[in-house]
């Protein structure tokens, strides 16, 4: 599995540290498509570079880090075909990945503590999507998508 990580500035270390943390436990590839730099960066350009990313199939599934999670996992969303959830806690990692089949992840460097950011990770890494009744859902997501196109 292929994995596609972005940030901002303010998450450098945590972008390295979750990458360090997937290969070695789930011997993934990480694919990074953020700021290595502490100067100043656009949490959108790396948002939007995992999204685009995640939608052309060069990767299977997104992390973005910035240092709320909120305004690149908004940058993200902005991609039609994707789903992601800024989670600060694991169980809506994991609910988002049963439920909505989110296909990108985003949480806050200064929001969780790096602990805590591994565990949102592997919650969300292991979720299975249950399709059925979520499924139902999922479409409507799509249906909206196809409208916001034509308009």
């Amino acid at each position: 599995m292929k994995i596609g990580i972005g940030n901002d500035h303010v998450a450098v270390e945590y972008k390295n540290v979750i990458r360090e943390y997937i290969e070695a436990k789930y011997g993934y590839e990480v694919i990074n498509y953020g700021t290595d730099s502490s100067e100043r960066f656009n949490y959108p350009v790396s948002g939007e570079a995992v999204a685009n990313a995640v939608v052309n199939g060069e990767v299977d599934k997104g992390i973005v880090i910035c240092g709320t999670g909120v305004g690149i996992s908004l940058a993200a969303n902005k991609v039609n075909g994707i789903r992601c959830v800024t989670c600060s806690e694991p169980y809506s990692a994991k609910l988002s990945r049963e439920h909505n089949n989110t296909n990108m992840l985003a949480f806050g460097a200064r929001v969780v503590g790096i602990e805590l950011a591994k565990m949102i990770v592997d919650a969300w890494l292991t979720g299975e999507y249950e399709g059925g009744r979520h499924q139902v859902r999922i479409d409507m997501l799509k249906e909206i998508e196809e409208r916001q196109k034509s308009k």
